[in-house]
């Protein structure tokens, strides 16, 4: 081919016109346009449920098995993501990692195979009702035909950040209640439900030394929550991702040692702590 012909036929290819062609993609203003606009919700008919391993999980069977006859019990009336947390073991594989030197990109991954191991226990107890454990990237990429063939699906609620954890502190700042919330807010699900061993979050820790004085919220916003001190029955990143919130308005912390607060909380009553994000409404 002539240098003639080469030039014609480089000047007939047809090329798509893309602000973002020959542009950094750090450049705030190229996406400014968009910003502001709320993403496709994906699932939105989809319930997310977090089940807390330390506070649920680590009971056995006193917990466990009342918490999967109350999820059995309303599969006909919700599609559910199920996601288990870490519990004590996770914490021991913090102790030996951190006596090993260990970065924390490498003790997220030990702590997330924690939680897949009570997310296995309880797929395998809600087996006869069609319900199995997929990992990250079959929630990522084909959540949707296997909530076709099953009303529900088990699943970690840790995030896959593992060796790519952010830094800034020894133990993952990321870890099972912000990696649900991520999912739900990612897929535009209906609601997330976090399922722990309390009523909800209390103005003060109510098993330590203020107990008696604390007090129940029944609701509170995750603004509001940042600016405390103390410890909180939730990750603190949650507070975090929270604040940048595309579709979740509110989430819901639910006492599971009650017979009946999942079940109600599942069908929009108010149970336990509901607290709100930073989402605007549509």
């Amino acid at each position: 081919m002539s240098d003639t012909q080469q030039k014609k036929h480089a000047n007939s290819i047809k090329h798509v016109a893309s602000p973002l062609a020959r542009q950094t993609l750090l450049d705030g203003s190229l996406t400014a346009p968009v910003a502001g606009v709320r993403p496709i919700r994906l699932l939105p008919w989809l319930q997310v449920v977090k089940i807390g391993g330390r506070s649920i999980m680590d009971r056995g069977h006193e917990a466990i098995l009342p918490i999967v006859e109350e999820i059995r019990s309303v599969l006909p009336e919700h599609r559910l993501l199920i996601l288990t947390g870490a519990g004590i073991r996770a914490r021991h594989l913090y102790s030996v990692g951190l006596d090993l030197g260990l970065p924390v990109g490498s003790l997220a991954p030990l702590a997330a195979t924690e939680a897949g191991q009570n997310g296995h226990i309880l797929a395998a107890l809600l087996s006869p009702d069609g319900v199995s454990y997929v990992e990250h990237g079959t929630i990522a990429n084909q959540l949707a035909v296997h909530l076709s063939a099953a009303r529900a699906v088990v699943g970690s609620a840790f995030p896959p950040y593992h060796h790519h954890e952010f830094p800034g502190s020894r133990i993952p700042q990321h870890r099972a209640d912000t990696g649900a919330f991520l999912l739900a807010d990612t897929l535009g699900a209906a609601g997330l439900t976090i399922v722990e061993d309390v009523d909800g979050i209390y103005t003060a820790d109510p098993n330590g030394p203020e107990g008696g004085t604390a007090e129940l919220l029944r609701e509170t916003t995750a603004a509001e929550l940042a600016k405390r001190d103390g410890t909180l029955p939730l990750d603190g990143a949650l507070l975090e991702v929270m604040a940048n919130a595309r579709h979740l308005e509110r989430v819901q912390v639910v006492n599971g040692l009650v017979p009946g607060r999942l079940t109600a909380a599942l069908r929009g009553g108010h149970v336990g702590t509901i607290i709100r994000t930073g989402a605007r409404p549509l």
